[in-house]
């Protein structure tokens, strides 16, 4: 029994947890949670409405320091408040308030990176990161180092951060953040000299030199032949997989594809790309195959339109990084060199360049914006890059 003010609430959150396909002993668990949250806003005379996020935090503390350890932390409390937010019987949870002049500073740089430079939520949340790790290393306070920053720390700072870096690779993100920061606040004038230029390259060989990393296409083959698919994971893991080896997409466009993305009538999908590119591709009956499989007798009954869902309650649509997980799991099942959903998508460009295929189609197969992106392919291509090598000159000087 529930009593208080979240009693109306109670066999909603059953048949919304339900619908997330929790087990039965699961959802009583979060009912309990709900009448001990309801029991101690009644004991302060505090309504439904009254429960914002400071208040929720209140609550945590208090429990903790009564000795409860189960139940109380953000993660138990996200299924209940999340359908509580959800219905509007409470407030949503208030946005943090920028205090200090990092934060302030940061949310500056937010709102720069998304109105003025529109980029994706993804791409935002990685170099607000980066964009901390730099603010948080200058001397404090930051509204007196900035003015005298100078090109030589920026160096101080990539040298300290490379040296403490575990991997080798050519870094794709910290470094192009870091220069993307330091124009911005050139640009906002809280720094007077514009030193994007300052920051090195990465560590990696140079851009001419990169060859694609693709993965060997025994081991994509012995990966698809090492699925289960008399299982559920099996079958979903296949799908995927078969995707990424067929159609060279790129794990985020599998996590995002919806139901409605897929013509069956037509043998067609819809692809959601990077920077908002939509595509439409020819879906391969092997493809298409797989898929139905996997939608008739492995996907989750739930409300979620994501095609991959989770295999485990809450059956939401798979995360971008659940999908590069997947992969590395799939190589240490059958034993080949980890690779991840791009090097599946490098290893069907390069299938496609071994049979004979043009750059142009290379390039609309893996849909890059421009055509020196799909360049790098040329490099593999051997026997082509010899036709144009020239004779070397008989007798000429040493």
């Amino acid at each position: 029994m529930v009593d208080g003010p979240l009693a109306p609430f109670v066999d909603g959150l059953r048949e919304d947890l339900a619908g997330q396909g929790f087990a039965t002993d699961t959802i009583a668990e979060h009912v309990h949670r709900l009448a001990d949250l309801s029991g101690w806003l009644s004991a302060r005379g505090l309504v439904a409405a009254a429960l914002t996020g400071e208040v929720v935090q209140e609550f945590q503390r208090l429990r903790r320091a009564a000795g409860v350890r189960v139940g109380v932390s953000e993660r138990a409390l996200a299924p209940l408040l999340g359908y509580l937010r959800r219905s509007g019987a409470v407030p949503p949870p208030s946005a943090m308030v920028a205090t200090t002049p990092t934060e302030v500073l940061l949310a500056e740089y937010q709102r720069y990176l998304e109105d003025e430079r529109g980029l994706a939520a993804g791409t935002v949340k990685h170099y607000l990161r980066c964009a901390r790790l730099f603010l948080t290393w200058l001397p404090e306070p930051v509204e007196w180092s900035l003015p005298r920053l100078s090109a030589r720390q920026v160096v101080d700072f990539v040298r300290d951060w490379t040296s403490r870096r575990r991997s080798n690779a050519l870094d794709m993100v910290t470094l192009p953040a870091l220069r993307s920061l330091l124009r911005f606040l050139h640009l906002a004038g809280h720094i007077a000299v514009a030193l994007a230029g300052a920051v090195p390259a990465g560590r990696g060989r140079p851009r001419n030199l990169v060859r694609p990393r693709a993965a060997r296409h025994d081991d994509v083959r012995a990966v698809l032949a090492g699925c289960d698919r008399d299982s559920a994971v099996g079958r979903r893991d296949y799908a995927i997989l078969l995707m990424l080896a067929r159609l060279a997409m790129r794990g985020g466009e599998v996590a995002r594809l919806e139901l409605a993305d897929i013509d069956w009538r037509a043998g067609e999908l819809i692809v959601r790309g990077k920077g908002g590119r939509v595509d439409v591709l020819p879906l391969p009956a092997d493809v298409g195959a797989a898929i139905a499989d996997y939608l008739l007798h492995a996907r989750p009954a739930t409300a979620a339109r994501n095609v991959f869902i989770r295999v485990k309650a809450p059956f939401t649509g798979l995360a971008v990084s659940a999908v590069t997980v997947l992969v590395g799991a799939a190589c240490a099942r059958v034993g080949v060199s980890r690779f991840g959903p791009h090097g599946m998508r490098h290893a069907a460009a390069c299938d496609l360049l071994a049979a004979g295929a043009s750059m142009e189609k290379i390039g609309q197969l893996l849909r890059h914006a421009q055509q020196r992106t799909t360049a790098i392919y040329a490099r593999l291509d051997q026997a082509r890059l010899a036709e144009l090598a020239m004779p070397c000159p008989q007798g000429a000087p040493r």
